[in-house]
């Protein structure tokens, strides 16, 4: 993603291809002598369609209308917002703007600023409402890239100018241009963790991940610590091991190591489900949507983007990020149901159902951060079908032994637009997953499964504040919805980096 936005007048600033400008419903209800500020022919055309019901100025509601040489840009288009503006309303508002525009060709545009979000951020902060709009003029434009013999013609969108309003001072410009720089920090990061998991699996194995999280690691100064197959079983990492011994790709264990509070006794674990593709095992899938199944490291493309945010941001914060890497294949070396495994943490698992595979290598992942010093833990994954059943693709399901922690991640996601939904984790669902022949087993059969999924892992926190994140229905979409892509959408990039902020 190379798209930069700038704040204000720009020199040798290039001619914008289109004008964006934001308009409310009570706008075009007005005495016709109150202007648009933009240019009195073209605010009549646009009142005129909305007295005939053509354009309502309903939020995320986009207009082109062609300036016919009134403008020196050709085209303009009208964003509706709400006036009761919020961030995630800025955010969608932004995201709709650049869709708007992807059929026009532009490669530069300028955004005026209305008085209306001059006045109305100074409610949520000024910087916020940059960054929010940035996140949404970004993540709207993004898209997945297919991989061709030849390339997409044109240069696509390149900058986008913020022009302010004329009551807009030097604070006011200030707060601006730092939302502006953390929002396209933000979306970045999350490009990035779409990129990955829309990656094919065989251009994605275990190994190639852990390179990717070495490149991440270089580039930002952070460690990077890669365990190969040899090195997790010396360390006893039966879960991971045994999960990837049916491929011919080994298994990685992959930690990034963050020190930006040397003398805070706090460090995060971070935790992300890195399957790099998953066919059930023995435990087969369907074949119908199995190719989906690349994004069965979303978990992992979220713990990576967000340390690319951390890595670039540099807070003050503790982070021991881990990602269990494998795939989960079906071969003569496969795990079988029955089989019974003894995790890094030393208990025993028995393995009823192969594509319960997710929550074994996270066992693992849980301890490797445990035993790196991590004081709270927050993990990842794309665990269950169950959690669409629940939740649908709109909000992510979470189970948790903390509820401090567990409003710190609700506080986050809503910060970021990311929806996060607690499920209960009474004490009789731990029990569906009692095994007659280990000390757990890794599912406890079709009902609550989303819960003892994520109960499962839980048991490998060892007490500490935990908080699962069930991103089974809300990593990939199958159409475009707000600021969120078509297949991958790197959902809880943005709310792991707003852990880190003072607030938290």
């Amino acid at each position: 993603m190379n798209l930069q936005i700038t704040y204000g007048h720009q020199e040798q600033e290039p001619e914008a291809d289109v004008i964006l400008t934001f308009v409310t419903e009570q706008e075009l209800q007005a005495d016709a002598e109150t202007g648009l500020a933009l240019h009195p022919q073209l605010d009549d055309g646009l009142r005129q369609l909305y007295a005939r019901g053509v354009y309502r100025a309903k939020p995320e509601e986009t207009y082109v209308l062609p300036t016919l040489g009134l403008l020196p840009s050709p085209f303009v288009v009208y964003i509706g917002l709400s006036s009761e503006i919020t961030a995630e309303k800025l955010r969608l508002a932004g995201a709709a703007a650049a869709r708007a525009v992807q059929p026009l060709k532009a490669v530069h545009i300028r955004v005026l600023l209305p008085q209306l979000l001059v006045e109305g951020a100074e409610q949520y902060g000024t910087a916020t409402a940059a960054q929010a709009l940035s996140e949404g003029l970004i993540l709207g434009t993004d898209s997945r890239q297919a991989i061709r013999r030849e390339a997409k013609e044109g240069p696509g969108l390149g900058s986008v100018t913020i022009i302010p309003n004329d009551a807009a001072g030097a604070e006011i410009a200030a707060a601006w241009e730092e939302g502006i720089r953390r929002g396209q920090v933000y979306a970045e990061a999350v490009c990035y963790a779409r990129e990955l998991t829309n990656r094919p699996g065989n251009l994605l194995t275990p190994e190639q991940l852990a390179e990717e999280a070495e490149q991440l690691g270089a580039e930002l100064d952070i460690e990077c610590e890669v365990l190969d197959e040899w090195s997790a079983a010396e360390q006893g990492m039966g879960g991971l091991l045994g999960v990837g011994q049916g491929s011919s790709n080994p298994p990685r264990m992959i930690v990034l190591h963050y020190e930006g509070a040397p003398d805070d006794p706090t460090v995060w674990g971070w935790i992300g489900k890195g399957i790099t593709f998953d066919t059930g095992g023995i435990s087969l899938k369907k074949a119908a949507g199995m190719e989906e199944m690349i994004s069965d490291m979303g978990g992992a493309a979220a713990v990576l983007g967000a340390m690319r945010i951390v890595g670039k941001l540099r807070p003050a914060v503790n982070i021991v990020a881990v990602i269990p890497a494998a795939e989960n294949m079906p071969s003569d070396r496969a795990l079988k149901p029955g089989d019974v495994i003894t995790t890094m943490s030393g208990r025993t698992v028995e393995v009823v159902n192969t594509d319960a595979e997710g929550r074994l290598v996270l066992a693992d992942g849980l301890t490797t951060a445990i035993q790196r010093g991590a004081t709270h833990l927050v993990d990842v994954a794309t665990l269950t079908g169950a959690v669409m059943v629940a939740l649908g693709d709109v909000a992510t399901g979470a189970i948790s032994n903390n509820p401090e922690l567990m409003g710190k991640v609700r506080d986050a996601g809503e910060r970021s637009g990311e929806k996060v939904w607690e499920l209960p984790s009474y004490a009789p669902y731990r029990k569906q997953l009692d095994s007659d022949a280990a000390d757990m087993k890794n599912t406890g059969g079709r009902l609550a499964g989303t819960i003892t999924g994520g109960l499962f892992i839980g048991t490998f926190a060892e007490e500490r504040p935990w908080v699962h994140l069930d991103i089974g229905g809300t990593a990939w979409l199958s159409r475009s919805r707000g600021w969120e892509s078509k297949g991958a959408t790197g959902v809880m990039v943005r709310t792991l980096a707003e852990l880190t902020s003072p607030s938290n």
